[in-house]
């Protein structure tokens, strides 16, 4: 069969690695495409060879194996077809002649444009003096990288092919080692703490072994760690592969090149191949392992000792392919040839292939010579006979011990291997040399230039992606499910937080989950970048909320109300990374008064609302730190910041509870453009925390530039009232007057304030608010005063959820009280009894089993703490036992006072 042809030049191609990897072991014939080639620059007779071009002899001459030096040519040839600027015919028909040609690639000299030229020139056996080429043309070979991207194209292609060539041998050793597969139940996490790479590996492995009956048992480390260094393999060559695409296609002006003219690009290169050397050692070190592990799976002796010498002779052993390592990172720290590092890689790469695929022959053939195992033959999912028909059950009479089946994926992945590499080579106890031959054949099977390799590489895919048996689904990052005991936790702690604002007259609101986006542009200052826009649909341009508040206003503007107390408990979203803690969707509880009242009469009643439900959710120790807008913005006056900078400025003051002053002052001097004194002069203020009459003093105190500004006096007066009022109602004892408070919304215009947990549960702030006394005047025009505390929930939940663990307390997912249980299959006798429950609203479920136990474990792990039992003799007595789970205490009732004597025990 004739080799493919790949026109370099053609429209729209874009060469890839594994393109590169088929010229450089002549799997490919290479052409200039036709349109290509007329649009580059005839050659001129005229033209003069440049004296640096000048045959000489090369002291230092660079050859490189014959399949790296076509994939460098491949590679410069691309570069110059798909240049903007003005090439001549002569070096690119050159380059494509020379790739032609089936020898003489370990001759060409890439140590300088004149003796790649003349290399060239020598072994197409081309007169020098007839091409027509420029400095600028030649030179632009170092520009190109042409050695160094070729290199990486070579080993990302193959490291590529062998991520699921790695994931298909690691679950044939799982079968044939016996492994627990603990390890590949890995959750993804919605907060962002996991990594993709490392769950993506678990439950591809998980997809491959669905069905096996031989997993389980072997909890070794070795199969432990498959999720995590597999996932390192395959973030690493991901990156590799990404680069290297970008840099084969990517155009490369002609010019003279400079000193250190490709150093980013090379530092970048030889940087991801550096974080791919690491995972190829580890992988290497952990298919070693694997291996000895399926050879300690042979259960007979003697064959099990034949193999591990053979084994011991003729694979690649670990120690020696660390050397290899250690050779590699220590020549290229001496030298800092990058090529050379990239190449040394690359013969590491091939060592590991060999490692994989001793591996990967063991494991068959531990699986191939184990009678107990069922190997499937034909399709390797059906036990079909040779005939067709499905395999017929043994004769009657005869017993045959069920055998072991291995998981619907590895089954088709060892028939694939076995047919490849066992044909006319069956393992048996008598032909363990067998395994050698194997080894080799699997070895050169998992090289790209093999094409059965892309045959295995699909079927893995196919496996791994099929409808048939769908892997898991996953949930959306910055997103959780709730369920069970956190579900009661949360329905729990909503009735108490409904509780308390219905007991300040709060009524309920609901607003949609999305509104229009300009609805919500420009009330966040920086954080509007984290709303979520929708699709257009129809015609509007709509937004998830980012809050409650906004909403609300809107709400009011619309439908013209100047006053309303209303709570709400709903769902927000933001477009933000998710971290511990920090969520894209989660609930907030807001409760809010709009409309005219005395000087701070609203905001101390949504101050008292706050301390109530931080004290009735019984969290713990918290703080509620205050500050004021008016007092926020007569501190960046008195500081020398412009007016038309304070709502940016309040935005980097507002990361003071993440970031030191210093990050924050570079903030402030760098981005935002202020001067370092005045950046200090905000350090100096923002720092002042404490007592809020202790504070408030200070800042009215003789002399302060505080009473020289007009809007900082009235700030001044009105925390005096609150603080006050506070004091009065017992509410001061968690307060913090705390200056750096700034809350970086853009809608405050008095008091601010966020209340701490200082417990040992991480989790920042757990609630915030203040008043916005124009945000209604921004849809309507008619200003509605406002002041409102939302409540972060989320925090709150993650903080009792903690404190149920650390007590060891039992929480209910269900208020069930009585379980009715019939000791059999009597589902009419069930639903008699558990009716008269449900009439007398009293919790109940009911169970049917023959089993007393299944009954009373269902109900301890449920936590109901009353049984109805009932079995053949208590039906025929017309009688029930009545059992309390805690005291295992038992009565006998009648039927018909049943209901009634559970109604006087609960």
């Amino acid at each position: 069969m004739a080799a493919p042809t790949v026109e370099l030049g053609a429209k729209g191609f874009s060469p890839s690695s594994a393109t590169i990897y088929s010229i450089a072991n002549s799997l490919a014939h290479v052409e200039i495409d036709s349109s290509a080639l007329d649009k580059l620059k005839p050659s001129s007779s005229s033209y003069s060879l440049p004296p640096s071009l000048a045959p000489s002899s090369n002291p230092n001459p660079r050859f490189l194996p014959p399949s790296f030096a076509r994939a460098a040519i491949a590679v410069f040839l691309n570069k110059l077809l798909s240049s903007d600027s003005s090439v001549r015919r002569s070096l690119p028909v050159l380059l494509q002649q020379t790739l032609a040609l089936s020898s003489g690639f370990d001759k060409v000299d890439f140590s300088s444009p004149a003796a790649l030229l003349h290399s060239l020139c020598s072994i197409s056996n081309t007169d020098i003096n007839s091409i027509s080429v420029s400095y600028e043309e030649i030179g632009f070979f170092e520009t190109s990288s042409s050695v160094l991207i070729a290199t990486a194209a070579i080993l990302d292609c193959c490291a590529t092919a062998l991520i699921r060539v790695s994931d298909a041998v690691a679950a044939l050793s799982c079968e044939a080692a016996r492994a627990d597969l603990a390890a590949f139940d890995l959750p993804v996490s919605g907060d962002g703490f996991s990594r993709k790479d490392e769950t993506d590996v678990a439950a591809d492995i998980k997809m491959l072994l669905f069905g096996s009956k031989l997993t389980g048992k072997n909890g070794s480390a070795v199969f432990l760690q498959i999720p995590s260094s597999f996932g390192l393999f395959r973030e690493a060559v991901r990156l590799l592969h990404a680069c290297t695409r970008i840099e084969l296609n990517s155009s490369v002006k002609l010019r003279k090149p400079t000193e250190n003219d490709n150093y980013g690009k090379e530092a970048s290169v030889v940087d991801l191949v550096w974080f791919l050397a690491k995972p190829i050692k580890t992988m290497a070190e952990t298919s070693f392992k694997r291996a000895k592990l399926n050879i300690g799976s042979i259960t007979d002796e003697r064959i099990r000792s034949e193999v591990e010498s053979l084994f011991n002779q003729q694979c690649v052993g670990f120690d020696g392919f660390k050397e290899s390592f250690d050779s590699v990172v220590v020549n290229y720290m001496k030298g800092n040839d990058s090529v050379a590092f990239l190449q040394g890689v690359y013969d590491l790469l091939v060592k590991f292939r060999l490692i994989l695929a001793w591996e990967a022959a063991v494991a068959l053939f531990s699986i191939e010579i184990d009678d107990s195992i069922e190997k499937n033959r034909g399709d390797a999912l059906v036990n079909a006979q040779p005939n067709g028909e499905n395999a017929k059950g043994d004769k009657k009479g005869e017993k045959k011990k069920k055998k072991k089946t291995l998981g619907k994926g590895t089954s088709a992945i060892l028939q694939l291997l076995t047919d490849q590499v066992a044909n006319g080579k069956e393992a048996s106890g008598d032909k363990v040399a067998v395994l050698a031959e194997w080894a080799r054949d699997l070895s050169a099977y998992f090289d790209p230039m093999d094409s059965r390799l892309e045959i295995l590489v699909a079927k893995v895919k196919e496996i791994v992606e099929t409808n048939e048996v769908r892997r898991l689904p996953k949930i959306a990052k910055g997103t959780r499910d709730f369920a069970g005991e956190q579900m009661a936790i949360r329905e729990q702690a909503f009735a108490i937080i409904a509780s308390v604002f219905k007991m300040h007259g709060a009524e309920a609101l609901d607003t949609p989950v999305f509104e229009l986006k300009e609805t919500l542009m420009g009330k966040y200052g920086e954080d509007s970048k984290l709303i979520y826009d929708l699709a257009d649909q129809g015609g509007e341009l709509c937004s998830l909320r980012y809050d409650l508040t906004v909403p609300f206003a809107r709400h009011l503007a619309m439908n013209n109300l100047s006053s309303m107390t209303r709570y709400q408990i709903a769902k927000v979203y933001r477009r933000d990374n998710p971290s511990k803690g920090r969520y894209r969707e989660f609930y907030q509880c807001d409760f809010d008064i709009a409309g005219q009242y005395e000087p701070m009469l609203a905001d101390f009643e949504v101050i008292v609302v706050l301390t109530q439900l931080l004290d009735r959710l019984d969290i713990g120790t918290y703080e509620i730190k205050f500050n004021h807008r008016k007092l926020l913005d007569g501190m960046l006056d008195i500081c020398g910041v412009p007016a038309e900078k304070f709502r940016t400025v309040c935005s980097s003051i507002d990361k003071l509870d993440k970031l030191t002053f210093e990050q924050v002052k570079k903030e402030l001097v760098d981005e935002k453009g202020l001067s370092s004194e005045t950046a200090d002069k905000i350090g100096a203020i923002v720092k002042k925390r404490g007592s809020p009459f202790e504070i408030l003093s200070e800042l009215k105190a003789e002399g302060s530039k505080f009473l020289e500004n007009s809007g900082s006096v009235i700030a001044l007066g009105e925390l005096d009232i609150l603080f006050r009022a506070l004091k009065e109602a017992n509410c001061l004892d968690n307060l913090v007057f705390d200056l750096s408070l700034a809350r970086g919304l853009d809608y405050y215009t008095g008091v601010i304030y966020e209340a701490v947990f200082k417990g040992t549960t991480q989790v920042g702030s757990i609630a915030a608010g203040g008043r916005y006394d124009n945000l209604v005047g921004m849809f309507s025009g008619k200003q509605v005063p406002a002041v409102g505390v939302s409540l972060g929930i989320e925090r709150v939940f993650a903080i009792k959820e903690q404190q149920a663990k650390d007590r060891n307390q039992v929480v209910r997912a269900t208020e069930t009280q009585v379980l009715v249980s019939i000791l059999g299959k009597d589902v009419i006798s069930a639903a008699k009894l558990v009716g008269p429950l449900w009439n007398a609203n009293i919790s109940s479920k009911m169970k049917v089993s023959k089993r007393v136990m299944d009954h009373i474990t269902f109900a301890k792990q449920k936590g109901i703490p009353w049984m109805v039992l009932v079995g053949e003799s208590e039906i025929a007595s017309g009688v029930v036992k009545l059992k309390n789970i805690e005291l295992n205490e038992e009565i006998t009732v009648s039927r018909e006072d049943y209901v009634e004597e559970l109604r006087k025990r609960l």
